[in-house]
């Protein structure tokens, strides 16, 4: 038998979650945020259509459909969507981590660890680093539950959303919409 053969024969008798990605499970994720208008009315929104991965390698990512954002009031959907998010130029927005992937992946169900992570938030053309402060919880079925322990506090003049904000808060004859945005997250990844 040569050795190429043998290396083949060695990695199919590997069971199949040593080689995937952990994939989002997007109907059982979520990533929510919260606006507060004329300085005490906060609303809290979310997105409905996210994608995510973490690779092998540590890499982690989430992908966030702008275009599915949800108020809960279709027009100011559409609002942000156009002034706020500009998703006609802008469809997404991703966020990105390394992460320890072999400490996940030893993780047995009911374990739980938090974590202090840096992330690179990418929305509207411009790119940050965040603090994240997440718990991360082994799930039955080679699935993990990350959530947000504190809100993320995401300042929205650092992505270039101040001029959205601006003309929702005109359009809607608001006296002020808050610039800081406090966003939470629900992330169940599968093997």
């Amino acid at each position: 038998m040569s050795l190429k053969s043998l290396a083949l024969l060695s990695l199919l008798a590997l069971p199949v979650t040593a080689l995937a990605d952990w994939q989002l499970a997007g109907e059982d994720s979520s990533v929510n945020f919260v606006s507060v208008k004329k300085s005490t009315i906060a609303e809290t929104h979310h997105f409905k259509s996210l994608s995510g991965t973490i690779a092998d390698d540590g890499k982690a990512s989430l992908t966030i459909d702008l275009a599915s954002v949800e108020t809960n009031i279709p027009i100011r959907n559409e609002r942000m969507q156009k002034m706020l998010f500009d998703t006609a130029q802008f469809a997404k927005a991703t966020v990105s981590a390394q992460v320890d992937a072999d400490k996940l992946g030893a993780m047995k169900a009911g374990q739980t660890q938090t974590v202090s992570a840096d992330v690179t938030v990418d929305i509207h053309g411009s790119q940050q680093t965040e603090k994240a402060h997440l718990q991360v919880t082994a799930l039955d079925g080679n699935r993990l539950l990350i959530t947000s322990t504190a809100p993320i506090m995401v300042n929205a003049g650092n992505y270039k959303l101040l001029e959205g904000i601006e003309k929702l808060r005109q359009v809607a004859g608001l006296d002020s919409i808050s610039p800081l945005v406090p966003v939470s997250v629900n992330l169940v990844f599968t093997k």
